[in-house]
């Protein structure tokens, strides 16, 4: 097995527990159409995936109404709903650790690029990466394979000075299985995280080449790799 030399993360559900802000900006685009949801448990499903299937696949909506209601989402993200986000303990040390053993790392995120810089500067981590990549906000590079393959050639991780692919040098990490799905797409393996959204069920019906069910299993596992 190739060493894991870059390192490349999920943003909501790994590094960060975005719940409180995301779901109350869906919560908030619900009822512009009269859904009233006081439940934001039930809400989080909409953490993880790209915005305009969730809205399609649980609540009905037409491409047009998923596109407007993605817009008034982020009245409320843009205003508060990044901020209410908290760093998972233990991450900041793992992100020392992993580059003070010559790891590097990289955000590849579905959540809108400027709003996860914004969030990884607030909370003191866009330091630690190498590069930071998201989704546009025209929606047209959201999916996780989409969003992988533009770091890569975005930060220089397609191919080394010899031509080789960098793929097998490269690991993903989410909570997700679009997270997995998306790292397979590109070529690449993945570790799954139990901590975030994803359970146990998810993890082994999208079969992850390792799964970490704490940050201290992620941070052991990672250094090993």
């Amino acid at each position: 097995m190739k060493e894991k030399k870059y390192i490349l993360f999920d943003l909501d559900g790994t590094l960060t527990d975005p719940k409180e802000g995301i779901t109350k900006a869906v919560q908030y685009s619900l009822a512009h159409y009269g859904i009233e949801e006081t439940n934001l448990d039930m809400l989080c499903p909409f953490i993880g995936p790209p915005l305009r299937d969730s809205y399609i696949n649980f609540y009905g909506f037409s491409q047009e109404k998923a596109t407007e209601a993605i817009s008034v989402y982020r009245e409320y993200f843009c205003r508060e709903g990044w901020a209410q986000n908290k760093v998972y303990p233990g991450i900041p040390e793992l992100l020392g650790a992993l580059k003070n053993a010559g790891k590097k790392l990289y955000v590849a995120t579905s959540k809108p690029e400027p709003f996860a810089v914004q969030i990884l500067e607030h909370f003191g981590l866009a330091g630690f990466f190498d590069g930071i990549g998201g989704a546009d906000l025209e929606e047209t590079r959201v999916r996780k394979g989409d969003v992988i393959s533009y770091v890569r050639e975005r930060f220089g991780l397609l191919r080394d000075e010899t031509g080789r692919d960098l793929a097998p040098d490269i690991v993903m990490v989410g909570d997700r299985e679009h997270d997995v799905l998306g790292a397979r797409e590109c070529g690449m393996e993945c570790v799954g995280v139990l901590y975030g959204y994803g359970d146990r069920q998810e993890m082994d019906g999208c079969r992850p080449a390792w799964i970490a069910g704490t940050v201290k299993e992620l941070r052991d596992l990672l250094l090993s790799l």
